[in-house]
Parts: structure tokens; sequence; C-alpha cells
């Protein structure tokens, strides 16, 4: 990434299994004694974020979206983790709706800028996947027409 701010480095980085046991430990605990405090269940959900694993995110960003909703003076330290959580998972439109809500409150965040170029350049990549793909079928799809035009030709 060519840049001056500072790197995403969440988006990278994973916790180790020992590491992302001993939250969950924690958050099964309290959830036994009927009720995890918010900052357990944020503490196990930023793990699962940071950890390895599709259903790890998907979990993580559930748990943060239930923070969210009903802490609203917690929304603002779940929106980075719940862009990075989408962006892991390759939800980039959803990556990108709550990094700009964070970036939107606070316009200086480095890390979230970070975020949003990474999200960019995601998005193009994935973009330029997508042409070729097509390309790649316009391109099957003409020489199977001009097959069967060689064979219908060649039979007359």
């Amino acid at each position: 990434m060519a840049t001056d701010l500072p790197y995403a480095a969440d988006a990278e980085d994973s916790l180790s299994f020992d590491e992302l046991e001993v939250l969950r430990i924690q958050y099964q605990k309290e959830l036994a004694q009927a009720h995890a405090t918010t900052q357990t269940k944020f503490n196990y959900a930023w793990g699962l974020i940071k950890s390895p694993g599709k259903d790890n995110h998907v979990e993580g960003v559930r748990l943060l979206q239930e923070i969210y909703r009903a802490e609203p003076q917690r929304r603002r330290e779940c929106l980075y983790y719940l862009a990075l959580g989408h962006y892991k998972m390759g939800n980039l439109d959803d990556a990108r709706k709550f990094n700009r809500m964070l970036i939107d409150k606070e316009p200086t965040n480095l890390q979230a800028k970070s975020l949003e170029s990474l999200i960019d350049e995601a998005t193009t990549r994935d973009g330029y996947i997508g042409m070729a793909l097509v390309g790649g079928a316009a391109a099957i799809g003409t020489l199977l027409i001009a097959g069967l035009g060689f064979k219908v030709n060649a039979g007359l």
C-alpha cells in the first residue's frame, strides 16, 4: 500500500488459537452466569474478527452488531471492527458502509482511512477479476459459435 497512513494491521494480523481461546472461555463463563458484560462480549468479538476463519468473522460481526444495536455509547468503537469483519469476509459494500460511518464521525481516523484504501483496492481487484471472467466467457462463447459455424459450413 503506497501511503503514509498507518496500516490497518488488523486486516492481516491474526490472534493465535490460544489467545482466542482465552477470550472465548471468559465469554462463555460469563454467559453461563446468565450475563456477559458488554466489554467481554466486545473483546471476544474483536478476537473473532482478528482470528483466521470466515466462521469466526461471521460470529464476530454478529456479536458486534448486537453491541452496536444495544449500546449506543459503544457504537463508534464497533464501527471499525464491523468494517474490518465485513472486509475479511469479502462483503466490501458493508465494509465500506461501516467504515464510511466511522470516517464521517472521525474524519482524521488514520486507521479507518487505511482500511478505506484496502477496501478500495479489493473492490478494484474484484472488478478486474469480474471483467476477466466476463471477457473469458465471451471468448469461449465466440470460439464455440465459430466452431459451430465451421461445422455447419463444413457439412454443406
